[in-house]
């Protein structure tokens, strides 16, 4: 089954040549473009955080297939739910989903189920697929929504995908979305957000899991971040860096009540 768009014109344009504007904008091409393993990015408004999506996105090689992790806000569907057939349509044209690889993973990971309905309204996932398209037109994707669960359940999750990528002869990557605080005084989100950006950094899947739990952060993404650094630890000589960090605020100005915007390249 072929999914449209939810959140096109709310989120991000709808017209193609206003979406390709801010794509391009966003996204002005950086030469020092390197492959990367995985990728931390805001999944807000284009507006709010689509700079720091695009900062992210224009320092890595995007290849021909990717791991769309994403957090399922809407409760709905399987908890860890694979859209594992037909086409994600964009403005901008379609992006296919590839069957193959979602099998192979599929038959990796248990906890994983096909389940189309759990990404059907998620706009967590889809305002990634435009930054996507536009770095690599023929990228192809695994979307993944994850809800609730237990840490163990994620590590072996990340394990499995990590698994999966070693077999494959053509590079993988995995890009989790996340945004990160919401809605406190950016001081307090700036603090906060940083004691789980240095988790993320050490790449610590557990330290991440245990820091946002015991600290209260408001991250969103906690899963999908999780998993991608579950991933990570699988995996030889690995590093993360921060491309960049901000808020809400700076583009509104108000500083009272943010939400907090990290984009991140394991590589």
């Amino acid at each position: 089954m072929d999914r449209h768009p939810a959140v096109a014109g709310m989120f991000y344009p709808d017209s193609p040549s206003e979406l390709r504007q801010a794509l391009q904008q966003m996204m002005p091409g950086d030469k020092r473009a390197r492959s990367a393993f995985g990728v931390v990015m805001p999944h807000a408004g284009y507006l709010y955080s689509g700079s720091i999506a695009g900062q992210v996105l224009d320092q890595v090689l995007v290849p021909d297939r990717v791991f769309l992790l994403g957090p399922n806000h809407h409760g709905i569907g399987a908890s860890a739910a694979l859209y594992g057939r037909g086409r994600w349509h964009t403005p901008l044209g379609d992006v296919p989903v590839n069957t193959a690889l979602a099998q192979k993973l599929l038959d990796a990971c248990p906890l994983l189920v096909e389940d189309e309905y759990a990404h059907r309204q998620e706009h967590s996932l889809e305002v990634q697929v435009p930054f996507l398209l536009q770095a690599n037109p023929q990228v192809e994707i695994v979307p993944i929504c994850l809800g609730h669960g237990r840490l163990e359940d994620w590590i072996c999750l990340g394990r499995a995908i990590a698994e999966v990528i070693r077999k494959e002869e053509e590079p993988i990557l995995i890009v989790a979305s996340t945004d990160m605080s919401h809605y406190v005084h950016e001081q307090r989100a700036r603090e906060l957000d940083r004691k789980a950006i240095d988790q993320i950094l050490a790449l610590d899947a557990q330290g991440l899991y245990d820091t946002v739990r015991h600290h209260r952060i408001s991250m969103c993404g906690i899963v999908p971040v999780t998993v991608l650094l579950a991933a990570a630890e699988s995996m030889d000589q690995l590093k993360a860096r921060l491309v960049h960090y901000g808020t809400s605020g700076d583009v509104t100005g108000d500083r009272q009540q943010v939400v907090g915007y990290a984009g991140m390249v394991i590589a």
